[in-house]
């Protein structure tokens, strides 16, 4: 009889581990070693912040619903957190990498992040996402793969690449952050970088006839930036996760923290082309530029790259309307990104929020509906797991402009689990904005210049707009999305900008589900660190 057993015991070990091998989802791991490291961007010797010896940091490769246990070593001298641009963290704000969510890696710590890349697919990026530190690198490409099963709306590419270009400055970020501090803005960047290096650092080498998919990501902290490969069209194949219209460009606009993707034809003579990159709606003009290289080139690039687009906000304008959703074509799972009809759904909120730069004790500051965001002394999601008064009050900033002037607060907006709700971001300032929600994407109905009112939802694109996670709006205008609220969490709503979003530009949308389930939203995972008015408490 014991001999039989253990053969039981053993046949049904074996039978747990079969149903659990085809019924979970594949597991990759990730270790990283976060450090400081001397970098040259610009020609000039500063200090970044490295990834495993790298900058740019390591790619993310993943598939649809893939489970990424990403562990992370923090090698620097001041508390550090990872953030994951575009990545929804389905019921998981625990996995965010903001201050509104996890309490920082100390140095010398280390913290193993848990993320599902859960019914998505798309280009993004990963950040550090505190104390300034995105303006010394520490940032990296992040890749969601289709699932095999999933037809995708475009032939395989012969290559895939990334791109990650925004503005640099030589100044070390703690130099950046003191000026902040201090109460003045940021200057004028110092230059442009594609994928951590200066013009012409970088080469892209393809075969002649073969066409190729290359994922950009603006990774700036101050400016919106045109991106080009001369002679070469593109085609806008996704944004954000969606499949587009397939619509052809000679360059596009890329706003802070956005990313498409495009599939570009070596059909051009054999020989090496600029890629151009070109700073947007400033009075000073950026470029920087990566080589286009041929395999079988016959001569390098000639002459300087052409100066592209700077000021033109109608053209911009008019081309971000050009971005339409591929109704036909799968997204993450089989059926058509058509079958969601959100533009048959009522609202059940409208939120009106108006950007602002007041003096505050006399010092620069960023609003949110006259609120300059200051962080507690808590995370927030820790507060309200474990119900510590005095960290936050929902309702601590209004649905619409006040038209007062601006006051500091940790501002949390309350909304509920499954409404439907029409954001209108409302820029009356001179420079363009560019909004980031974490966990969630919403469709971008809407967008042109002047103000908003009730009259201007008639010309709303409630058919095949878009969905994306970040959105810009033109100087003096607006723009709308509706935003399904389907991800139970407390999320960050702020500014790309990155000098605003540290003097105040954001908040953090608390989405409420009073069931308390696992349906709704994931416990507070076991290795949660404690920090604040949360040291003390248990946890699971």
């Amino acid at each position: 009889m014991g001999c039989f057993m253990r053969v039981w015991c053993l046949l049904l070990v074996l039978v747990l581990l079969v149903t659990c091998s085809i019924g979970e989802d594949p597991y990759r791991f990730y270790t990283w070693n976060v450090t400081y490291g001397d970098i040259y961007p610009l020609g000039v010797k500063q200090q970044g912040i490295l990834i495993n010896g790298q900058f740019p940091g390591p790619q993310i490769e993943s598939v649809t619903n893939d489970n990424l246990i990403i562990n992370i070593y923090n090698s620097l001298d001041e508390p550090f957190l990872m953030s994951w641009n575009g990545v929804q963290q389905r019921r998981n704000s625990w996995q965010d990498g903001v201050y509104g969510t996890n309490c920082p890696i100390p140095p010398g710590g280390n913290f193993t992040y848990v993320l599902q890349v859960k019914d998505q697919i798309g280009s993004y990026f990963y950040f550090p996402s505190l104390a300034f530190h995105k303006a010394a690198g520490g940032y990296g490409g992040f890749k969601i793969n289709s699932r095999s099963v999933i037809p995708v709306p475009f032939d395989p590419p012969a290559g895939d690449f990334t791109v990650l270009a925004g503005d640099w400055y030589k100044r070390n970020h703690t130099d950046l952050r003191a000026i902040l501090d201090g109460g003045s803005d940021l200057p004028f960047p110092d230059g442009l970088i594609i994928n951590g290096r200066g013009s012409n650092g970088y080469t892209f080498t393809v075969d002649q006839g073969k066409t190729y998919r290359f994922r950009i990501s603006n990774v700036g902290i101050a400016t919106s930036i045109n991106f080009r490969i001369e002679g070469h069209k593109m085609l806008l194949v996704e944004v954000e996760g969606i499949h587009t219209l397939q619509n052809t460009y000679d360059s596009l606009d890329i706003h802070l923290g956005q990313s498409m993707s495009v599939l570009v034809t070596a059909d051009q003579p054999p020989q090496d082309y600029y890629i151009v990159v070109t700073s947007r709606f400033t009075t000073q003009v950026l470029n920087a530029t990566s080589i286009f290289h041929y395999s079988n080139s016959a001569g390098s690039v000639a002459g300087a790259p052409t100066i592209g687009l700077t000021t033109q906000v109608d053209w911009s304008l008019e081309q971000a309307r050009s971005l339409r959703r591929n109704l036909t074509a799968s997204g993450p799972r089989p059926n058509p990104q058509g079958s969601y009809h959100y533009g048959l759904i009522n609202t059940t909120r409208t939120i009106r929020l108006q950007n602002s730069a007041p003096i505050i004790n006399g010092k620069q500051r960023y609003a949110v509906n006259s609120v300059s965001f200051i962080p507690a002394d808590t995370p927030l999601k820790l507060a309200d797991y474990f119900k510590i008064s005095g960290v936050f009050s929902p309702g601590s900033i209004p649905d619409n402009p006040t038209g007062g002037g601006g006051y500091l607060q940790t501002s949390v907006m309350a909304a509920d689990f499954r409404g439907y709700v029409e954001v209108v971001f409302e820029n009356p300032e001179d420079n363009v904005q560019s909004w980031h929600i974490d966990g969630h994407n919403f469709f971008v109905v809407g967008m042109d210049g002047g103000e908003w009112s009730a009259a201007s939802r008639l010309n709303y694109n409630l058919r095949d707009t878009i969905s994306r996670c970040t959105v810009q709006v033109y100087p003096k205008s607006w723009s709308a999305v509706y935003i399904p609220l389907d991800n139970v969490g407390m999320w960050n709503v702020r500014s790309e900008n990155w000098a605003r979003q540290y003097l105040g530009q954001q908040f953090y949308l608390r989405v409420y589900s009073p069931a308390n389930s696992w349906r709704d939203e994931y416990p507070i995972p076991s290795n949660a660190l404690l920090c604040g008015r949360a040291i003390g408490h248990s946890h699971p």
